[in-house]
């Protein structure tokens, strides 16, 4: 294998001649320290040694993806890894600034391997973000931030680089459940005028967003978390007087976003107040004198992006591991930036609140999407029917995953007086058309008729039935029955579209037939729900609690209690009234317990805003087992149920459970 063959995924692939190819000196020798804690992906310094009177770095800084799969996969489906290569290898060589030398880059867009080896900045020592800078050293930091955006601000060929401009997943009502989860936090930590910035945020948070991002708002590159936990200063001996570290938020957007940023936490107010001239001459007089930028348009785009730094603050502590450090940084954050908004009147920038409308899909979505690349990307089509009067439920789903050349094939129905019966293929060959999957033993058709308003799905296989649904879970053999479903979902809700991800939900009726071992269930507009998905899915990493009811008043509840490891909690959903528009859940959270074979056995699910708090009877268990392509389970309960609420409504729904191993 020739040495530029070699790829580099851990310190252990590293060898001295690889090394002295890269580094064009003879390395005879090195070694390895791991260096910072980094989550997504962890540094190394590698100690180098030469022959006799070669001169060479005594030291350089390999970057590896995580080794962690989950946090590997995150880095890779948010594109962390791809933008800090892409930045070394694309942009850095063309800007000034607090910039390490690269030497090498290497990124594989299908398994997430990545590799920088940098220049080391050593003995430069890391900044303090609780501590806050001297005014010197943030002078400094500004000014190199200036050498760093000169060069490309208002640049139309990076205005237009997808990698770089890929849309942040904020949005007013995801920002609201994570300020709502922050205020619960930190409680009485939160003075009310600190409250008061972030409340006024939130409510105007998508029109601040848009009228932030109009065309005549100057555009620039922006590191994405400027601040002095990521940066290295100077000391004797290192190679510059400022190094910035960890590009792999960067993206392109408001231009002044770094400045506001660091100018409103890296020192402590009373410094920042004092010399805040001082701090935005010093950025202007990094741009350089030619710059098309007045001290004027800083100062008026500093104070319009001031909310940057109370957005980290609150977003940044929901999606992490909480910590005594991480909480003190965050009030910290908390503290200096909203005083930089009051200090600036930035609250008078705001556009007036209002109440986001929930979005609807697109008909065309109904169909088929292109893949993309990811290993996890997904495509589901999930169908689901209550019918509470014959004892009688089940659910449907068709999961395309490309790029394992794959299909799931899942058909399954239950009762409380009668065995699970379940069709479950997660090995059908991947179909050329997707409204046709096909597979040894089972056919499952589908399409809708009128796009968003009724959908035909027909099933049918040979199936086994369970007298104990758990077996499902342990992946044991059922009695062979024949199965064959032939159903219509007509739409009595209003079609919902997710903020956070590509997926959509609808509640529905159900009409058709169901047909087991000879015996036909028919059914009139029972209730149900059907939505579909595409994107990245990773069942593997994360837990939920998963329901769609329907109440007997003609109200509607959907949500979605995510639970992903060291974050804090993030749902989503809806309510629906009968003949009042869809409005969206602040917070779902559910409380279940199992018993010995993984099934659930109780539920409470509360929904705000109301609250609406509904208790689940539990009438039937259809559930899957979940493997994953490294040999990950997941355990999939689904069970249709009966519900009361807290106000003494009843109705009848479909609850899962994702539950990983």
């Amino acid at each position: 294998m020739q040495t530029n063959d070699i790829v580099i995924e851990r310190p252990s692939d590293l060898t001295a001649e690889w090394l002295t190819a890269t580094l064009e000196v003879p390395v005879t020798g090195f070694t390895v320290d791991r260096i910072g804690t980094g989550q997504m992906s962890e540094c190394y310094r590698i100690g180098l040694t030469y022959r006799d009177s070669t001169d060479g770095p005594t030291s350089v800084v390999l970057k590896v993806a995580a080794t962690d799969p989950t946090s590997r996969q995150t880095g890779l489906a948010l594109g962390l890894y791809e933008r800090e290569v892409k930045f070394y290898s694309e942009i850095a060589p063309g800007l000034g600034g607090p910039i390490a030398e690269c030497y090498h880059t290497a990124y594989d867009p299908e398994t997430g391997i990545f590799a920088l080896l940098l220049d080391d900045a050593a003995p430069a020592e890391v900044g303090n973000e609780i501590q806050g800078a001297a005014i010197e050293d943030a002078v400094l930091a500004l000014t190199e931030l200036g050498r760093v955006h000169a060069p490309v601000i208002g640049s139309e060929s990076l205005a237009h680089a997808e990698w770089l401009t890929r849309a942040a997943p904020l949005n007013q009502a995801l920002v609201a459940q994570l300020w709502a989860g922050f205020a619960d936090r930190y409680g009485d930590s939160i003075t009310p005028d600190q409250r008061l910035v972030c409340e006024r945020l939130v409510e105007s948070f998508d029109a601040y967003l848009a009228e932030e991002s109009v065309s005549d708002r100057m555009k620039g590159l922006v590191h994405g978390d400027y601040r002095l936990d990521n940066m290295l200063f100077g000391r004797p001996g290192s190679r510059r007087e400022l190094t910035v570290v960890d590009w792999q938020t960067v993206t392109w957007g408001p231009a002044m976003t770094d400045v506001a940023y660091f100018i409103g936490c890296a020192v402590a107010i009373e410094d920042r107040r004092t010399h805040y001239d001082e701090l935005l001459g010093a950025y202007h007089q990094g741009l350089g004198a030619d710059s098309a930028l007045t001290l004027d348009d800083v100062r008026d785009g500093v104070r319009r992006q001031s909310f940057a730094g109370v957005m980290m603050a609150v977003v940044s502590s929901m999606l992490v591991a909480r910590t005594d450090r991480g909480d003190e940084m965050f009030l910290t954050m908390l503290d200096r930036h909203t005083s930089h908004v009051l200090d600036t009147g930035a609250l008078d920038v705001l556009p007036a609140s209002e109440a986001p409308l929930a979005l609807t899909p697109d008909p065309s979505d109904e169909g088929a999407h292109e893949p993309g690349d990811e290993p996890l990307w997904n495509e589901s089509w999930y169908w689901d029917f209550a019918d509470p009067a014959q004892g009688v439920g089940g659910w449907i789903r068709l999961g395309l995953v490309p790029n394992q050349n794959v299909a799931w094939i899942n058909a399954l129905v239950c009762g409380p007086d009668m065995p699970t019966v379940a069709l479950v293929n997660f090995e059908a060959p991947l179909p050329a058309d997707p409204g046709v999957a096909q597979a040894d033993g089972a056919e499952l058709r589908h399409g809708a008729i009128t796009p968003l308003q009724t959908y035909r799905v027909k099933v049918s296989g040979t199936a086994e039935e369970y007298d104990d649904p758990s077996d499902l879970l342990l992946d044991e053999p059922g009695r062979p029955v024949d199965l064959a479903m032939d159903l219509t979902w007509t739409s009595v809700g209003i079609p919902y579209a997710y903020r956070i991800t590509s997926r959509y939900e609808i509640p529905c009726t159900i009409t058709g037939t169901v047909t087991i071992a000879g015996r036909v269930y028919e059914f009139e507009a029972v209730p149900g729900q059907r939505d579909h998905s595409y994107g990245v899915r990773d069942w593997w990493s994360m837990d939920w609690v998963w329901s769609a009811l329907h109440l007997q008043d003609g109200t509607h509840l959907h949500g979605v209690d995510l639970r992903i490891p060291g974050m804090g909690p993030i749902s989503v959903g809806y309510v629906q009234r009968s003949g009042e528009p869809v409005t969206e859940t602040t917070a779902v959270t559910a409380e279940a317990t199992f018993d010995d074979d993984h099934l659930p056995a109780t539920t409470s699910i509360v929904y705000e805003p109301g609250p609406i708090r509904a208790e689940v009877d539990i009438r039937g268990h259809a559930p899957v087992r979940l493997i994953g392509p490294d040999g990950q389970i997941s355990l999939f309960p689904r069970a249709w149920v009966a519900v009361e609420t807290a106000d003494g409504r009843s109705g009848v729904g479909w609850v899962e459970w994702n539950r990983n191993l």
